[in-house]
């Protein structure tokens, strides 16, 4: 695919051959006209998004990635104008609807002017602003960061309290964000399951696949991703758990976007039946070409080698697809890293992060140049809902309805659990820091403080963890009901929770000061909770580190 503009394909063209006929009878009959109206932005107050479906940036102290959808391709190659800067869109899909603009050597620190234009110079947009991050050296006196969880899922339905199917409507999920948003933090990171079409291994109602087809996939496992019937397939299943849910809303927010299982189109379960992580070829295609339609990558850090797996790939320049850092001058450092995409089954010796990816962390927490680190990997740290590819090997007692480690857990890897415990020693020896790390997954709401991990001692210097709250689950999908169990301490860690795991919806935010940390957990619960209650939202635990 190449990055010019390309003439916009004739729709019946592209439907008419064999691929592009299974593309027009998608998801159990509902054609993509259907599905594409159900991916409308939300509207944005006082701003006037004009063309633009959906924007998404990311930044650092020199750069700027900016993913962009357009409600119809432009009539002309789009220009980012950045202060007195031109940036010419690179087209991210073969219909120039999803656009992606790369600004470099930029000041650090700055708040800069945007504005989105068509060839003649005619407006895509309201203009806005964006401010890149201080320099490495600098030392602001706050940073405040937005960090939430599975925001993705098959729109439900809601009729009003105590009565809904399926995921949050995504208009709610919006209007969290919006809620989250209007505490105006410096950042987000959006942490895992932007999306949910799981191609082969879905444990709810409907096994096999999220569409109203059952075990079949709606996809064409043989052919290419760009060009074809899949890639308007992925557009539809995609779309409408994106595009709806953020908007332009984050236009001046920095989003950091870091995958998980979902994200490569599967549930990281194991049967006899089959093993689908590793990634598969043809999900890895997929979940590669959703990040590049939706949500940016990671931008380089000069502190992260440039070799890491999926960093500096051909046909992406110098951007991380798994690997991200975000650096706010002196004051924080968060490394987040995605645990599906390099995992291995190798038994003792098996790992989730490649071994260089453990070096690269084990380094940036043993330096001493920034205040305050937190690790975000994918996974979560301390809680444990008996699943296969979590870092423990807890698994439910069906006579007990309780998770235990005398059970052996089928195809479980010891490797995972001794990764686990060598990066929570390095967290726990660099006595300068409270050690902190957030993360997703579990669809629950949580703080704990882990003073040991299998045999390494924490006590002197306990790790925090927490989980940051998710934005779009459905009732069928909290653990309780997908698991039979709740998300609990594993017996792999000692574990005292300050905040039990809640099944709500919800986000933390974090502020970063030279002298502490505060954490602020908010939740809502829909099944007492008026959608009024969302706009009113306060926290309902604040604890500082």
């Amino acid at each position: 695919m190449r990055p010019g503009w390309q003439r916009p394909l004739d729709r019946r063209t592209f439907l008419a051959g064999s691929a592009g006929a299974m593309g027009a009878a998608l998801f159990g009959g509902l054609g993509p006209e259907v599905l594409s109206a159900s991916s409308a932005p939300p509207q944005v107050a006082h701003w006037d998004a004009g063309l633009v479906r959906h924007m998404l940036p990311t930044v650092s102290d020199s750069r700027i990635l900016l993913k962009v959808s357009f409600v119809r391709p432009p009539s002309s190659p789009p220009t980012l104008r950045i202060g007195s800067a031109t940036i010419q869109g690179r087209m991210n899909d073969t219909a120039g609807e999803h656009w992606q603009f790369y600004a470099t050597n930029l000041g650090a620190g700055r708040r800069y002017s945007l504005s989105l234009v068509d060839g003649r110079g005619a407006a895509l947009c309201e203009p806005w602003s964006l401010a890149t991050f201080p320099p490495v050296d600098a030392r602001p006196e706050r940073f405040r960061l937005l960090y939430f969880t599975c925001a993705g899922g098959v729109e439900g339905a809601y009729r009003g309290i105590g009565d809904r199917t399926g995921n949050l409507p995504t208009a709610i999920r919006n209007r969290l964000l919006r809620r989250a948003l209007s505490f105006s933090p410096d950042a987000a990171v959006a942490n895992g399951d932007h999306i949910y079409w799981d191609l082969h291994q879905w444990q709810g109602a409907n096994p096999g696949g999220l569409s109203a087809r059952g075990r079949e996939s709606n996809f064409d496992f043989a052919n290419s991703i760009f060009g074809t019937s899949n890639e308007l397939a992925l557009k539809a299943a995609a779309g409408p758990q994106i595009i709806p849910v953020y908007g332009a809303d984050f236009r001046s927010t920095p989003v950091f976007f870091l995958q998980d299982d979902h994200d490569h189109w599967d549930n990281d379960s194991a049967f006899d039946e089959g093993v689908f992580f590793p990634v598969p070829w043809f999900q890895l295609q997929l979940a590669r070409a959703t990040q590049q339609l939706y949500y940016p990558e990671f931008l380089p850090d000069r502190d992260r080698p440039k070799g890491l797996p999926w960093s500096g790939v051909s046909d992406r320049g110098d951007l991380s697809e798994s690997f991200g850092t975000i650096r706010y001058g002196r004051l924080a450092e968060v490394l987040l890293y995605d645990v599906r995409r390099t995992m291995t089954l190798a038994g003792p010796s098996a790992v989730f992060v490649d071994s260089e990816v453990e070096r690269w962390l084990d380094a940036r927490t043993a330096a001493t140049e920034v205040r305050h680190l937190v690790h975000g990997p994918s996974n979560p740290w301390g809680w444990s809902a008996g699943k296969w590819g979590e870092w423990y090997p807890d698994i439910l007692d069906s006579r007990t309805d309780e998770l235990t480690t005398a059970i052996p857990k089928p195809y479980w890897q010891e490797g995972w659990a001794r990764q686990h415990d060598r990066l929570a020693q390095s967290l726990g020896a660099n006595r300068n820091r409270t050690p902190l790390v957030v993360s997703g997954d579990l669809h629950a709401i949580a703080i704990g403080e882990i003073s040991r991990a299998g045999a390494v001692d924490l006590s002197a210097n306990p790790i925090t963890t927490v989980l940051s709250g998710p934005v779009g689950t459905s009732p069928g999908g909290f653990p309780s009901v997908v698991r039979g169990v709740g998300a609990k301490p594993s017996r792999h860690v000692d574990l005292v929770e300050a905040v039990a795991p809640l099944e709500e919806h919800g986000f933390t935010l974090i502020d970063f000061l030279p002298d502490r940390i505060v954490l602020r957990l908010f939740r809502w619960d829909v099944n007492v909770e008026p959608l009024e209650a969302i706009d009113t939202m306060e926290p309902f635990y604040t604890t500082e580190l």
